[in-house]
């Protein structure tokens, strides 16, 4: 549910209506912008009456919002949200150009991708220090030691990172390095996470599932959203399907769909969802051109020596030559590359 309030309401006014809300056993989330303040009303609408609040001095009116997700609606925020990510805004019309290696293997390799992709136009340098693999045997990442590298080496490039959390108890930790959080496709329904990570203030990279719709993206959007935090960006990542010539199946509808539904910005990982570095550079121009608020592809100096997912990768030539392309796009769409 919405309250819309009058264009000359009170703060004596708004802090009784919150204080209200909160009376009923709601929670009140407030959206303050230059013409309206809107109310956002989280809880069993089914259990709220709305003539008594539109009885209330400041209140317009009481809006439901009929989705199952509520903050995360274009009815509660109309506006595209950006998100900052130290330096650099992501939705709005500003990119997030996210590159790096799939995993964070030693502080040279990860320093020498860096400083190409930097050069070559990307904004936001990842790197994983859990990995969740589907082998037990494969390699799982540096932890700790792979998060100060990916701190060292971001510093030295001016570039804010974003790095996997994979389990509640680690937030704390990845919180002390990283600049974003990413929840993998994996981890998209991982509620006590996402609770988790709702509580804090840093802004989350959220990765669609594999088998998961959109509508269940945004619902994993909104656990983060109802626990206090407002900075998500969502990445479509590519789902399952029948088909096995590529490694998932990129969903391009699903950007325009969000933007539809959401305020919410959201980027493509054609990596992920094609498995084919062939595949990339059109895939990530595509994406550009639907709308993608950004595009998140994995970059490696030596892909054959690469410690996870190395078949997938760009060579740093290559990302040059396609931040090329998508520089020139941008400008085409009217967005702008921080």
């Amino acid at each position: 549910m919405i309250i819309v309030l009058r264009p000359r309401s009170t703060p004596e006014q708004i802090d009784h209506i919150v204080k209200r809300i909160e009376e009923l056993g709601f929670k009140a989330h407030l959206s303050q912008g230059e013409l309206r303040t809107i109310i956002g009303v989280i809880g069993d609408e089914s259990k709220l009456q709305m003539e008594p609040l539109a009885a209330i001095a400041g209140v317009e009116q009481v809006l439901p919002i009929l989705k199952p997700f509520k903050l995360a609606s274009r009815e509660f925020h109309a506006a595209d949200s950006v998100v900052q990510v130290g330096k650099i805004k992501v939705g709005g019309g500003y990119l997030g150009m996210i590159a790096g290696p799939c995993a964070i293997e030693s502080y040279e390799v990860l320093d020498e991708i860096a400083g190409k992709v930097r050069a070559a136009g990307a904004n936001i340098l990842r790197g994983g220090a859990f990995k969740p693999r589907t082998s037990p045997y494969s390699f799982q990442g540096l932890g700790e030691k792979g998060l100060k590298i990916l701190r060292e080496v971001g510093d030295k490039h001016d570039m804010p990172v974003v790095t996997e959390v994979m389990d509640p108890r680690q937030v704390e930790l990845v919180d002390r390095y990283a600049d974003m959080f990413q929840i993998g496709a994996r981890n998209m329904q991982n509620f006590d996470l996402l609770k988790e990570i709702g509580q804090t203030r840093r802004p989350v990279l959220l990765k669609r599932g594999m088998s998961a719709t959109v509508k269940d993206m945004l619902m994993s959007a909104e656990y983060i959203l109802a626990s206090g935090n407002p900075d998500v960006v969502l990445c479509e990542r590519g789902v399952r399907s029948f088909e096995d010539s590529t490694r998932n199946m990129l969903d391009m509808s699903s950007v325009p769909n969000v933007k539809a539904s959401s305020h919410l910005p959201i980027i493509v990982d054609p990596s992920h969802a094609t498995g084919r570095p062939d595949l990339i550079p059109s895939m990530s121009r595509a994406s550009v051109a639907a709308g993608a608020d950004g595009v998140h592809v994995e970059v490696h100096s030596c892909p054959e020596k690469s410690l996870s997912d190395g078949a997938q990768a760009l060579l740093p030539a290559q990302y040059t030559a396609l931040m090329s392309d998508l520089r020139r796009l941008a400008e085409v769409v009217g967005k702008t590359i921080g």
